[in-house]
């Protein structure tokens, strides 16, 4: 039990879990008895891979692996049991048990890959569909944009359906087929001396198949590369990180699969005016001492346009009044979030010989008569 489960399978010891079972579902189906009858090779490389997979496929017991090990997994190690599994297989599951987990219906020693009530045998269609990937753009909206809703026109490339070969990649249509110098494992294993390692395979680039005949425009990819232009329409509302799909708009599948989707995630660019918090926006203005003083109403600018904002009598430096609904509206509806208006004093830089007259006689009837003509004037303790 001491080879690498990684390298058996043909993975990176980062792989994810769908490129681990990916690896296993063309190896078992490379190596398995009923493909290779008597062949005691492929048996016991069959028993291998479904090891590997087995270990690998568990989260605890890949773990467990990556610390101590294969030996971890040795009869009374206190990893799998010390019971023999399949022909005494170390404890490890019977890999035709593996196999029917991954695959479905039958397969045990001796049984048909896919059994389907009257048996035979089916192997993995090398050219079903297969749905496109996904594309992702970022673009940026100004807070206005966001507030009242927008329209961008996205340009992109993306790969689509290859018009010459439907999208088989063939020229006449036959598809594809293992590949035969790697037999569709999508590596091989090279010597150096006593080093052995793995790499791609150089005749199907890692993809496990080959197209027969390949299509010149497409070089037997079956898609090309294409300038595309969508428009997208950008709700009231939105805010950075919102991701906004537009069906079918990304890549090209393979075999004549579905086409991905595109996916637009918005930035929203910050305002020298307002602060954004969820739906609420925060602003500050400058007023005179005598309306925070006296109370009285003022007009403030919003996202939405003017509106007014009544001030109380005796309003503090600094206080947070709120404008309700005059925020950003909510994406999914419901009304709108508030304007929060922090209030700061306004300080005339000059004044008249009159005002200052009567400024000071204010401060003298406020009990502040050692302000009068000082370098300090009376209302700093305001601020």
């Amino acid at each position: 039990m001491a080879e690498d489960f990684y390298k058996t399978l043909g993975v990176d010891k980062n792989a994810s879990a769908q490129e681990i079972k990916k690896a296993y579902r063309k190896l078992a189906l490379q190596y398995h008895p009923d493909r290779n009858p008597g062949n005691k090779e492929a048996e016991e490389k069959f028993r291998q891979i479904s090891s590997a997979y087995e270990v690998l496929s568990n989260p605890e017991k890949r773990e467990k692996y990556d610390q101590f090990g294969a030996a971890a997994f040795e009869p009374g190690a206190g990893g799998m049991g010390s019971q023999g599994g399949f022909g005494g297989f170390g404890g490890f599951q019977d890999p035709f048990d593996i196999f029917r987990e991954v695959f479905g219906g039958g397969g045990g020693g001796g049984a048909a890959f896919y059994d389907f009530g009257g048996g035979g045998m089916r192997e993995e269609d090398l050219n079903a569909p297969e749905t496109g990937s996904d594309i992702r753009v970022e673009i940026e909206i100004s807070l206005e944009e966001a507030f009242n809703g927008a329209s961008r026109t996205i340009r992109y490339n993306r790969m689509v359906e290859c018009p010459d070969c439907k999208g088989t990649g063939s020229k006449g249509g036959a598809g594809r087929k293992v590949c035969p110098q790697c037999h569709g494992t999508g590596h091989v294993t090279m010597a150096q001396g006593r080093i052995r390692f793995t790499q791609p395979c150089p005749t199907c680039k890692g993809a496990g198949t080959v197209v027969e005949n390949p299509c010149a425009r497409c070089n037997g990819s079956g898609r090309i590369k294409e300038r595309n232009e969508v428009k997208i329409d950008i709700p009231k509302g939105v805010y950075t990180g919102a991701r906004l799909r537009k069906s079918g708009a990304g890549n090209a599948g393979f075999n004549g699969g579905a086409y991905g989707n595109l996916y637009v995630v918005i930035y929203v660019e910050p305002n020298s005016n307002f602060e954004r918090d969820g739906d609420d926006l925060y602003t500050d203005i400058n007023v005179k001492f005598t309306l925070m003083a006296l109370g009285g109403s003022i007009e403030v600018s919003t996202l939405g346009g003017k509106a007014v904002l009544k001030v109380p009598a005796g309003t503090q430096p600094g206080a947070l009044l709120r404008m309700k609904g005059q925020g950003m509206p909510r994406l999914r509806g419901g009304g709108e979030g508030d304007l929060y208006v922090r209030l700061h004093v306004e300080v005339p830089k000059k004044l008249t010989d009159e005002q200052r007259k009567k400024l000071e006689d204010f401060a003298l009837s406020c009990g502040d008569d050692n302000n009068k003509g000082a370098s300090e004037p009376f209302y700093k303790k305001f601020f």
